[in-house]
Formats: C-alpha cells, sequence, structure tokens
C-alpha cells in the first residue's frame, strides 16, 4: 500500500513494505566487525548473493571472502560478483579463474579498453553483499587488508550498513539489474521501507542514466537542516552547490562539523581538501582529523534524525562520473548512535582552527596546496567530462 509523504523532503517519495519490529538496521564499523558479518552473510545465504565492489585484492582478507564465496557456490547457491575493472585491476587471472571454475558467476564492469570507447571517468563504485532478499551489507567498505586491520596496522575509517529487512530485496533487484546490465534511463522516485520504527531507502546516482538520488539528498538534507551536521568524508572536494548549501548552513548557526583525513591514501586530493579549510572555517565549521589511518568512510548525520551511509563522496567524481550507492535511514534512534560513535571519534581527532592552521600554513605548503587543489579539480573535470560526451550520444551500457 502506497502512502503520502508528511514532509517536504519526500513529496516524491513512495512508502512501502510496512514490517514488524523484528526487522533491524544495523551500524558495522570497518575491521573485523564488517568482515565477520560478511562471512556470516556468505554462509548462511541459500539461494542467491550478490557482491559488487570496487577493489577486491589478493590479500588474506581477499582469499578469505573468495574462500567463502567457493563453498556457496559449491553449495548450490548462485554467486554473482561484480568487480570494477580499474579499482580491481591488479586481481591475477589465476584468482579470477579459479573462482569462476568454482561456480562462481563474475564479471568486470567496463573493462578499460573496448571496441567501442575508452574512458576512465565512470567507474562502479558500490560496496554491496545482499543474500537471499533478506539481508545486506551497504556501505563504503571495499574486500581488502587494510579494511580489516592487521597486527601492525588499524583498519581505514570507514562504515557500512546491515540491513534485515524489505530493502534488501530492493538491493538485490539494484544489484541484479547491474551485473545483467539492466540499467534504465527512468526516473522513479526513491521508495522507502519501513524497518520496524525506522524507514530505510536505498539511494542511487549514475549521472549517465539520470538517477542523481544520492546528491539530491544530500543537498536536501543539507538546506533543510535545523540545528545540526556532522560528516565523515573521505576524498571531501564539495561542488559549489554543496559548498554553498554547507557554508549557508553555518551562516545559519547550523552546527556544521567535518571529519577528515590527516593521512590520506591519495596525498594530492588531501592537500586539496586542505587548501579549502580557510574558506569553510571562516563561516565557523568545525573541522577534524583522524591521523590514526585512513579515513575512508562516507557517512552523514544531520539533526539527530536523518543519516545517510554508502559509498558517494562529497566530490564531482561521485556527483557526475561513478556509480554510486548509498543508504539513508529516518531514524532518531540510529541517528543518534552514530553521532555516538563520531564524537568517539572526534575524540581522538586533532580540531584544525585557524590558528593551528596559520602555524603550519607557511608560503611553499600554502602554494602545494593551491597547486594540489586546481589539479584535482581539473582531474575530476576530465574524468566525469568523459561519461558526459558518452551522454550526449546517447551510449548506453
Amino acid at each position: 500500500m502506497d502512502h503520502k509523504s508528511t514532509t517536504k523532503r519526500h513529496s516524491k517519495t513512495v512508502f512501502l513494505n510496512s514490517v514488524d519490529n523484528t526487522k533491524y538496521i544495523e551500524l558495522v564499523h570497518s575491521g573485523e566487525d564488517y568482515f565477520v558479518r560478511l562471512k556470516e552473510i556468505i554462509d548462511k545465504s541459500e539461494k542467491e548473493i550478490h557482491l559488487q565492489t570496487y577493489i577486491f585484492e589478493n590479500d588474506e582478507t581477499g582469499n578469505s571472502i573468495a574462500a567463502c564465496l567457493k563453498e556457496a557456490a559449491k553449495r548450490k547457491v548462485k554467486v554473482y560478483v561484480l568487480l570494477d575493472a580499474y579499482g580491481s585491476a591488479a586481481l591475477p587471472n589465476s584468482f579470477v579463474e579459479d573462482l569462476i571454475q568454482h561456480g562462481v558467476l563474475l564479471r568486470f564492469f567496463s573493462p578499460l579498453f573496448s571496441l567501442n570507447n575508452f574512458y576512465i571517468g565512470r567507474r562502479m563504485h558500490h560496496k554491496i553483499v545482499v543474500a537471499d532478499e533478506k539481508v545486506a551489507l551497504i556501505g563504503g567498505i571495499n574486500i581488502a587488508d587494510k579494511y580489516h586491520g592487521t597486527v601492525a596496522s588499524e583498519p581505514w575509517l570507514d562504515y557500512a550498513v546491515q540491513l534485515n529487512c524489505p530493502a534488501a530485496s530492493n538491493l538485490q533487484k539494484l544489484c541484479s539489474d547491474y551485473f545483467f546490465k539492466k540499467g534504465s534511463f527512468k526516473k522513479i522516485p526513491p521508495v522507502l521501507h519501513s524497518a520496524g520504527s525506522a524507514l530505510v531507502g536505498i539511494l542511487q546516482n549514475d549521472w549517465l542514466h539520470r538517477k542523481t538520488e544520492v546528491c539530491d539528498a544530500y543537498t536536501n538534507a543539507l538546506i533543510h537542516a535545523e540545528k545540526e551536521i556532522v560528516i565523515v568524508g573521505s576524498y571531501f572536494l564539495p561542488g559549489s552547490i554543496m559548498a554553498k548549501a554547507l557554508k549557508k548552513a553555518c551562516k545559519k548557526g547550523i552546527k556544521t562539523t567535518v571529519i577528515l583525513a590527516g593521512i590520506s591514501d591519495v596525498p594530492l586530493v588531501r592537500r586539496a581538501t586542505e587548501h579549502l579549510y580557510s574558506s569553510f572555517l571562516i563561516h565557523h565549521m568545525r573541522i577534524y582529523e583522524w591521523n590514526k589511518s585512513v579515513v575512508h568512510g562516507k557517512a552523514t548525520v544531520v539533526d539527530n534524525k536523518w543519516s545517510t551511509i554508502g559509498s558517494f563522496n562529497l566530490n564531482s567524481l561521485s556527483c557526475y562520473g561513478s556509480i554510486e550507492m548509498n543508504v539513508e535511514i529516518h531514524s532518531e534512534e540510529f541517528a543518534e548512535n552514530l553521532k555516538a560513535d563520531f564524537e568517539k571519534v572526534i575524540s581522538q581527532c586533532n580540531e584544525v582552527t585557524s590558528d593551528t592552521l596559520s602555524h603550519r600554513a607557511g608560503i611553499f605548503k600554502v602554494l602545494a596546496n593551491w597547486v594540489s587543489y586546481q589539479m584535482v579539480r581539473t582531474a575530476m573535470l576530465f574524468l566525469t567530462f568523459l561519461p558526459h560526451l558518452r551522454f550526449l550520444k546517447n551510449y548506453r551500457i
């Protein structure tokens, strides 16, 4: 049964599938928490599994997940694995062939070289596993040791959500469409599924296919924020629309906090982000840097009632280039839980203020950050321009 929304934000959103309170959603952290759950979902699957990820590495973590997938296929579970051809390019052929020989149905999204084109802007950036239309993990965590952590190093800071609700069925349908290349240009309003007292929606972002749900949800949440915005952002380079929304929120007195990378796997992007610090600090945004590991999380809480976690970074590459998927959660209980986790992270961060920034910002560093920003912005424009050309030519995968 469809229900009309009672809020402006969801005037075009469809509500479906009421469920009882035994259905739930859970916040998941990178490290052991995520990978124990991932193995359990695969091991308990009975009919069908979809695993879609940007990076799948041939390391201890990758091999352990591969072993679970092969065991599932041995049990006659249909196992579908979709990997990005660029992100998982380092996988040896022997690794891929071994999975296929054991019954895993595997394909790479958009090989870099094809007969029709060459482009590197549009990537499949999902990090999802869903089994039997009943349970799913969706977030920003890839399959690799750096997300699991080792004896010598902490896992990268990242998040996911475990869904045991009708949204898992919706997610499996979307994953199947991507695996079997059934993408559609139809713009369908997002569906919000009941999960106990919460509402859960799966948001897509695929500009080439006219899907901008994650970007739109973020923009709407920022514009309509009333009290507080907290963001964990990797590769944080918001475009003009989101940057203006964040600054406007600050001007309205909305407490706005971002948790960013103190160290990064892409130092050039970190320098580019640091170039933006001054413009945000002027508007009284609070900036914290995490230095215990790489920040890879993509998570936000607004007004302690709306949350989103997924693969979407606040930059133009996620907005216009890559294929992204997030979960949005309308729940005060979940938002408070996520916010409490952010506060624990903040307690271990270093705050960046105008004073601390001036002490470390010598003329050469300021210049290096400016050059980095120009280089990264130019690169993102180029990477997102190539899919735009394809769109204009009505090219479809």
